[in-house]
C-alpha cells in the first residue's frame, strides 16, 4: 500500500524545480543571445556554477519552509544564486563583465522573484475569492 503524497511536499518539489528550470532557461536565453551553441556541455558549463548557488540559496533561506514566499525566500534564494553563481563563475575562469552581472541580477530577480509574486498573488485572490463565498448570505 502506497501512502499519500503531502501536498506540501509537492509543493516545495514543485518552487525547487521551477528555481532550477527558470535558471537553465537564464542560461539557454543567454548562450543564444551570445550566439554560442546549445549543445548540453555548453549550457552545462554555463549553468552549473547559477544551478549550484541555487542549491546554497535554498538551503540558507531555508527554502522548503515557506518556498513560495517572495520575502525573504525568493530574495535570499535570487541573491545567493546571483552572487554564488558569479563567484564560482570567476573560480572556474568564466567572465563576469559588468554588463552580466547587471543583466543575470535582473533576468534571474524577474524569474526568481517573478513567480514567487504572481503565485502570492493567486493565493491571496483565491483566499478573497473564498472568504467572499463564505460570507455570501444568498
Amino acid at each position: 500500500m502506497t501512502q499519500p503524497v503531502n501536498p506540501r511536499t509537492g509543493m516545495i518539489a514543485t518552487a525547487a524545480i521551477l528555481d532550477a528550470v527558470l535558471v537553465v532557461v537564464f542560461v539557454l536565453i543567454g548562450r543564444r543571445s551570445h550566439a554560442e551553441g546549445l549543445d548540453l556541455a555548453g549550457i552545462v558549463v554555463t549553468a552549473w556554477p547559477f544551478l549550484a548557488a541555487l542549491v546554497v540559496g535554498w538551503l540558507a533561506a531555508r527554502a522548503w519552509r515557506h518556498p513560495l514566499a517572495v520575502w525573504p525566500t525568493g530574495v535570499i534564494v535570487w541573491a545567493v544564486t546571483v552572487i554564488g553563481g558569479m563567484l564560482l563563475r570567476v573560480v572556474s575562469g568564466q567572465g563576469t563583465q559588468f554588463a552580466f552581472i547587471v543583466v543575470a541580477t535582473l533576468t534571474l530577480a524577474a524569474f526568481l522573484l517573478g513567480w514567487r509574486l504572481s503565485a502570492l498573488l493567486v493565493t491571496r485572490t483565491r483566499a478573497r475569492t473564498a472568504d467572499a463565498a463564505r460570507s455570501d448570505p444568498a
